[in-house]
C-alpha cells in the first residue's frame, strides 16, 4: 500500500483562530494546506515564536505551536536550534517526508534535517532590499544565505522572484521551480459585480514605503481635481518608516492629501471582512515597489475588480496590461490617475476588465491546480533524496 505523503511547513504566522488573523505568507500557506490535506496528503504546520505551546489535530492536519526562545545569549542561534530539535522529534515520530520553510531572515540557518528541505521564495530581506535599493543588515544576509545553502530545492511564486533570488544568493546546481500562489476560487464569488460604490478606490496592504503608499496622495490628489466625490479607502497595519525614522508611515501619508476627509484609513480589518470591502470598491490599486506576487491583487481580480498594479517584474506574470488590469510604474502618478479616471468614466470598461481578471485567476491561480503542482514537486524531491 502506498504511503500517504506527509508534508510539513515552518511558518511564523498562520490564519487559524488559535493564532489570530494573518495576511501574506500565512494566508498563502493556509490556502495551500487546506487544499493539499484534502488530496490524500497529511500536513503538519510548525508555527514558531509563540507564547504558548500546544497542538491542534484536524483531518489530515496537525498544527504545532512552538514557544518563543527565552535565551538571553545568542538567541538567533539557540532559537533556531530549539525549533530544529522540536521538528526533528516530530519527523521521527510522525514520519514527515518533506519540509518547507520561507526565505525571510533565514529561519532554517543552522538547521539540518534527514529529509528534503525546500525553501519558498516568498520574499527574503535581501530580495526586498535589492528592489528598494537599500542596504541590508549583514547578519540578515548571512542567515538567509546559510539557510539557502542548507536547502535541497526552491519554489518561487513568480519566475521574476526565482531569477532575482538566484542572482542575489548565487544559487548553482539546485532546482528552482516556479509555482504561483493560489486561492480557492469557490470562496471568491461576486454574484453582482456591477454593484459597487462609484468612485471608491481601495488600497489593501501594509502601510509601508515599499508598498508604494507614499505614492497614493500624489495619485489621489490628481483624481479629485476631476472627481471631487472620489473616496480612497486604505486597509492594512501601520508600520515604522525606514527612511525617515517615523514611527507611523500613515502619518507621513496622511499629511500629503489635499483633503483628508476624502480618505478613510481603517487600519487592520479581520480577514473575513476584507472581501466585502473589495466588492464595494470601484477600483483596487497596488502601486508597490517590492513584491513577490501579492495575494490581495489576485483576490481582488477573483472578485472581478479592475486592478491597477505596478509594472515592475513580478506583476507582469499576474496581469495582462490593458486586458485583465493595468500595469503602471508607481511614480507615474499622472498615468495612474488617468487610468482610474477612465474606469470611473466607463462602467463597461471597468466591468469587462473585472471579468477578464476573474478569467485570468481561474486560468493561472486556481488552488486546485496549484496544490497538485506543489504535491508533484514534493514527491519528486522525496524520490530523489
Amino acid at each position: 500500500m502506498k504511503k500517504q505523503l506527509h508534508i510539513a511547513y515552518i511558518v511564523s504566522h498562520y490564519p487559524h483562530e488559535a493564532f489570530g488573523d494573518d495576511g501574506g505568507l500565512g494566508t498563502s500557506v493556509y490556502n495551500l494546506v487546506e487544499k493539499i490535506r484534502r488530496k490524500d496528503c497529511y500536513v503538519s504546520v510548525f508555527v514558531y515564536g509563540q507564547k504558548k505551546a500546544f497542538e491542534i489535530h484536524e483531518d489530515n492536519l496537525t498544527l504545532y505551536s512552538i514557544l518563543d526562545s527565552n535565551h538571553a545569549f545568542l538567541k538567533f542561534y539557540f532559537h533556531r536550534k530549539q525549533i530544529e530539535k522540536f521538528i526533528k522529534e516530530k519527523i521521527k515520530t510522525t514520519g514527515i517526508d518533506v519540509l518547507e520553510a520561507p526565505d525571510w531572515t533565514g529561519i532554517t540557518a543552522f538547521m539540518h534535517f534527514d529529509i528534503p528541505l525546500i525553501i519558498r521564495f516568498h520574499g527574503s530581506d535581501a530580495y526586498f532590499c535589492h528592489l528598494e535599493k537599500r542596504k541590508q543588515k549583514l547578519k540578515n544576509y548571512w542567515f538567509e544565505k546559510w539557510a539557502i545553502q542548507g536547502a535541497n530545492a526552491f519554489i518561487a511564486p513568480t519566475a521574476f522572484a526565482g531569477e532575482l533570488s538566484k542572482r542575489i544568493f548565487k544559487i548553482k546546481d539546485k532546482e528552482i521551480q516556479t509555482i504561483h500562489y493560489g486561492l480557492s476560487i469557490e470562496n471568491f464569488q461576486n454574484d453582482n459585480p456591477g454593484k459597487f460604490e462609484k468612485g471608491v478606490i481601495l488600497y489593501l496592504g501594509t502601510i509601508i514605503r515599499k508598498k508604494g503608499v507614499l505614492q497614493l496622495p500624489g495619485i489621489f490628489n490628481l483624481i479629485t481635481q476631476d472627481f471631487p466625490e472620489a473616496h480612497l479607502v486604505m486597509i492594512g497595519g501601520d508600520s515604522y518608516d525606514i527612511e525617515t525614522g517615523s514611527a507611523s508611515t500613515w502619518e507621513l501619508v496622511r499629511q500629503q492629501f489635499k483633503d483628508e476627509k476624502q480618505v478613510s484609513y481603517l487600519g487592520k480589518v479581520p480577514y473575513q471582512h476584507v472581501k466585502e470591502h473589495i466588492k464595494n470598491a470601484h477600483v483596487c490599486i497596488f502601486p508597490t515597489f517590492a513584491e513577490t506576487l501579492g495575494m490581495v491583487t489576485i483576490e481582488s481580480m477573483a472578485l472581478q475588480k479592475p486592478v491597477i498594479n505596478s509594472n515592475i517584474g513580478w506583476s507582469q506574470e499576474l496581469i495582462e496590461d490593458g486586458v485583465s488590469g493595468y500595469l503602471i510604474h508607481p511614480e507615474n502618478h499622472s498615468l495612474y490617475a488617468q487610468r482610474i479616471k477612465a474606469l470611473f468614466d466607463d462602467t463597461t470598461l471597468a466591468t469587462n476588465m473585472g471579468k477578464a481578471a476573474r478569467v485570468r485567476v481561474e486560468q493561472y491561480f486556481d488552488i486546485e491546480k496549484i496544490a497538485q503542482q506543489n504535491i508533484d514537486f514534493y514527491q519528486r524531491m522525496v524520490s530523489r533524496f
